[in-house]
């Protein structure tokens, strides 16, 4: 029990820091792309290098769920983790609050306005921005699993996972803004209905998309690392030299 609070406690921590400085530089910066992009990142390297070693830092309820269906956490745990980056990114909007104020949108995702060109109606639209949801969680979380399922790659396993998340919302920002955690999307989407926004109206794509990408990448990632029994040469050797033994 007091190893799973250190690990809840962890997770709180970590996903306030990324929605403070993740959404944080996406109000001040009024969405610039690579400072955007960059904010998220280097979040999640910060906090990959500070609480890592305590809960993994997955500071997102879709990476969780990737963890889960890879066995690495219990269902409890799994509760407990989601549990604590939903109180983590209300405390990142509670401190978007007091510093930008009600009307500051809070970061909240939403289907951009750029994909009107090119899906044309609303339901296109939203059928596009699920789709992106999904493939960009894919990736991200496909990239966890392969970074941290080496055990050599452990000094990098944060500059990559961080990295990684900066690629996604390079592309991401234009699609929704790129959520590819339900977390980070759906306490910023609640906190803005102060300001009255359609982000409340849009957030299930932003929790529906990333739980199915990183389903998808969890399961796949099984796949193709599972690894055939072999028979072990030493035993075959063993029952070899027995029969020579024994001049058959």
């Amino acid at each position: 029990m007091k190893e799973l609070l250190k690990k809840s406690i962890a997770e709180v921590i970590g996903t306030a820091v990324l929605v403070i400085f993740g959404c944080g530089v996406a109000i001040a910066t009024g969405v610039n792309t690579v400072a955007t992009s960059l904010a998220f990142g280097l979040a999640i390297v910060a906090m990959a290098y500070s609480i890592g070693n305590v809960s993994g830092c997955h500071v997102n309820p879709a990476v969780s769920l990737a963890m889960l269906i890879k066995k690495q956490i219990t269902f409890k745990e799994f509760l407990v983790y989601v549990a604590s980056q939903l109180v983590g990114a209300g405390i990142g909007c509670l401190f978007l609050l007091m510093v930008f104020g009600k009307d500051c949108g809070f970061g909240a995702n939403v289907v951009q306005d750029t994909l009107a060109p090119y899906a044309g109606s609303d339901g296109a639209q939203l059928v596009v921005a699920l789709v992106s949801e999904i493939v960009l969680t894919f990736v991200f979380v496909y990239a966890i699993c392969g970074v941290t399922s080496k055990e050599h790659n452990k000094a990098v396993n944060g500059i990559v996972i961080g990295l990684t998340l900066t690629l996604v919302h390079l592309l991401g920002l234009f699609f929704t803004g790129t959520s590819v955690n339900p977390a980070r999307s759906l306490l910023p989407a609640l906190f803005a209905l102060f300001t009255g926004t359609a982000a409340i109206s849009q957030v299930w794509i932003f929790i529906v998309g990333p739980l199915v990408g990183a389903a998808l990448a969890a399961l796949l990632h099984n796949f193709l690392e599972k690894k055939k029994p072999e028979l072990s040469i030493t035993k075959k050797t063993k029952k070899s030299n027995e029969k020579t033994d024994k001049g058959e």
